[in-house]
């Protein structure tokens, strides 16, 4: 059997699909105050047409899913889906990031699902109003509580935190505190462009190597060795339950292994975070394609895949800027 396999020599086993441009929260690295002009819903790609590209890619060698966003439970019948996406017998793992505010009475559904076996609830600050001002939404209260039901069912719990300059800097270390007492992965991830602007909004560079030295000041570091094509370094914690992690999302130190492809929810897919998408599947699929039609355009569209995230954006059609991550998939 033919398996997607890029010309590097890198096997595509995971994909990213975002099910909705739609969000409820207005995250100011995410997009702009006024939010983003989100596309007709006819142009969404349907659950079945969603379904059925991850059903083709796993019989190309894809064993993993994360669902993501805009906001996947904003998506009426989101759970349906999960349910749906369950049956495909190839798929080992299914994964979902969340912005916490409409998941919580949907966890106990979630823990009867086998094959959903982790959480990432993104929370960018543990303080109500500076949560209010880089989500330019007050629902802190519901996040929080939503973090405490998940740390207490079955899944495991990672949080994400975009770490702003000016913003969230000061809440590093109150964030690897939670790890003490809690058994959770804390990721620290650092800021991208991907807010429907031409820029990041902030010049002062927050990477892998700062943020990793104002967590030493206090606290003392193992790494943990992980599979190659993990998008994370992560470390455990003296005397701490949980384990932290940083992904160098920006800086891009760990493209050489990437396994990962993605799909936007209008269909484009994607080779990386970085580029403008390299093919209409929705026109492709609503045209009549076969799915050996589609097993043999993944099959060429990886072998596009770019040696790494700089590329990629150097390729890009249109480099001065940047769509919102929520248009294509967080």
């Amino acid at each position: 059997m033919s398996m997607l396999q890029d010309t590097f020599g890198r096997k595509i086993t995971y994909a990213r699909l975002a099910v909705t441009d739609r969000c409820n929260f207005r995250c100011r690295y995410c997009m702009p105050a006024k939010g983003i002009a989100i596309v007709a819903r006819k142009e969404l790609l349907s659950y079945k047409e969603m379904y059925r590209i991850i059903r083709v890619l796993t019989e190309l060698g894809v064993t993993k899913v994360r669902l993501t966003g805009g906001e996947p439970f904003v998506r009426k019948d989101f759970v349906g889906f999960l349910k749906m996406l369950s049956f495909n017998d190839l798929l080992t793992q299914i994964n979902i990031t969340t912005n916490g505010a409409l998941i919580a009475n949907h966890i106990e559904e979630l823990e009867k699902l086998d094959k959903i076996k982790s959480i990432n609830l993104s929370i960018d600050s543990l303080q109500q109003d500076k949560f209010a001002k880089i989500t330019r939404r007050d629902v802190f209260d519901e996040v929080y509580k939503t973090l405490q039901v998940l740390e207490e069912s079955s899944l495991s719990l990672k949080l994400n935190v975009v770490v702003q300059s000016g913003f969230n800097t000061d809440e590093i270390l109150d964030f690897v505190a939670l790890t003490e007492q809690k058994d959770i992965a804390v990721r620290f991830i650092e800021e991208m462009p991907f807010n429907g602007e031409k820029k990041r909004t902030s010049s002062d560079n927050w990477d892998y190597q700062k943020i990793l030295k104002k967590i030493e000041s206090e606290f003392s570091l193992e790494k943990i060795s992980v599979e190659k094509s993990s998008t994370s370094y992560n470390f455990s914690v003296k005397n701490h339950k949980g384990t932290v992690g940083i992904i160098p999302a920006y800086t891009r130190t760990i493209c050489n292994d990437c396994n990962r492809i993605r799909i936007t929810p209008t269909g484009l897919f994607k080779n990386c975070l970085f580029d403008n998408g390299v093919f209409d599947l929705r026109s492709f699929i609503r045209k009549g394609a076969s799915n050996e039609d589609l097993k043999e355009l993944f099959l060429s569209l990886v072998k596009q895949k770019p040696k790494n995230g700089f590329v990629a954006e150097a390729n890009r059609l249109n480099n001065s800027s940047f769509e919102s991550m929520s248009t294509i998939g967080g």
